[in-house]
């Protein structure tokens, strides 16, 4: 790197001062997300439905619209980072009509809330608003992390013919095959089990709101699975304080990860039972009660992509699905990057999104208008 010459120091700077006096105390106005346009078509209490506005000059060109099933614990930024990098205009520039389910801000009068009340009880009316808004029954569903456990469990529980297509991005599966976040779940089943033989030492003895994980709690969670890749990018910031576009999108990624959501205490509960101890996924049945259903009810056609350095959902733990729906047309994408960069790094737009749009595209009944 050529040195600075002396006469540009100051400049240079004043220049790093101000970046990082916004960056400090400003971060708002430097924060590129959520910039593509969108109507709420559906709100209730805090779940809301978005319908994204066609970009302009961009005709619809496929039937079958795109539901983005988000998952927990995230803001809705991580969907629309940055202009030249968003999942939902990407797809819309592809000709496809895009909906985003927001699972809002869970506060304590959501504890109550389990894993079968997003996938019996929330996604039936969710998904019923999008056919009534799109005019078209059929859906691709698109889910990265818990909002792919979602989708593909709604499928299989409500047994929905036209579910046409799955999209499921770093989708967890079989718990106990999950690297080393997976020997800590068979860890904490031995403990469960040998707990839950007294009935006041289960989960679901408790009350759900001592099991509440609040939102600053999964930001630091999620910032140890990779803690030297969480601080390089502090790093990086002070070697580019005199450049205000690098300043911005160190802002913009940090209002995602610094602002993740609470997870309420009775999926708490239901994930410590029925995903970390009992491993139900990986057994084809569904993390509920009373449920019968099983994963091989699924017959939709089903893109599964999967991160070789994600180490959240591994890609045997994601893979293990494979084996246990009844779909005939299934395509794995492997591909490099860790549980963020899947859905929306840096390389997804080149390594993933054409890849993704292609497969949507010839399984979406294209129509012009």
């Amino acid at each position: 790197m050529s040195a600075v010459p002396k006469s540009r120091r100051p400049a240079r700077a004043a220049r790093r001062l101000v970046n990082l006096r916004d960056r400090l105390f400003d971060a708002r106005q430097l924060v590129q997300s959520e910039r593509t346009p969108y109507r709420l078509i559906h709100e209730d209490g805090i779940v809301r439905l978005r319908a994204y506005l066609p970009l302009p000059g961009v005709a619809v060109a496929h039937a079958v619209p795109v539901v983005l099933v988000a998952p927990l614990a995230v803001n809705m930024s991580i969907y629309d980072l940055f202009p030249e990098r968003s999942l939902v205009a990407d797809l819309l520039a592809r000709g496809f009509r895009v909906y985003l389910i927001d699972w809002g801000r869970p506060g304590p009068a959501q504890d109550h809330w389990r894993l079968s009340t997003y996938i019996t009880e929330w996604l039936p009316a969710l998904l019923a608003r999008v056919r009534a808004h799109a005019g078209h029954p059929a859906l691709s569903l698109h889910g990265w992390s818990f909002g792919g456990l979602f989708a593909y469990a709604y499928t299989a529980w409500s047994g929905d013919p036209e579910i046409r297509n799955l999209v499921l991005v770093g989708a967890p599966c079989d718990y106990h095959d999950n690297g080393l976040l997976g020997q800590q779940y068979r860890r904490i089943s031995r403990v469960v089990r040998r707990l839950g033989r007294l009935p006041a030492l289960r989960p679901h003895a408790t009350a759900p709101r001592w099991w509440r994980a609040p939102g600053w709690f999964n930001s630091v969670l999620y910032k140890l699975t990779a803690p030297v890749a969480s601080l390089r990018p502090y790093l990086d910031l002070l070697a580019a304080l005199d450049d205000r576009d690098k300043v911005a999108a160190h802002a913009t990624n940090a209002a995602f990860l610094d602002d993740m959501v609470a997870y309420p205490g009775g999926v708490i509960q239901d994930v410590v039972q029925y995903l970390w101890t009992d491993n139900r996924l990986a057994d084809g049945r569904l993390p509920m009660p009373g449920s019968d259903t099983r994963l091989s009810a699924i017959t939709a056609s089903l893109l599964l992509v999967a991160g070789r350095g994600d180490p959240i959902v591994t890609p045997a733990c994601a893979k293990a699905l494979l084996r246990l729906v009844a779909s005939t047309d299934i395509r794995v994408l492997d591909v490099p990057g860790g549980h963020m960069a899947i859905v929306s790094g840096s390389q997804a737009p080149q390594a993933i999104w054409p890849e993704v749009g292609a497969w949507l595209a010839a399984r979406s009944d294209s129509r012009a208008g």
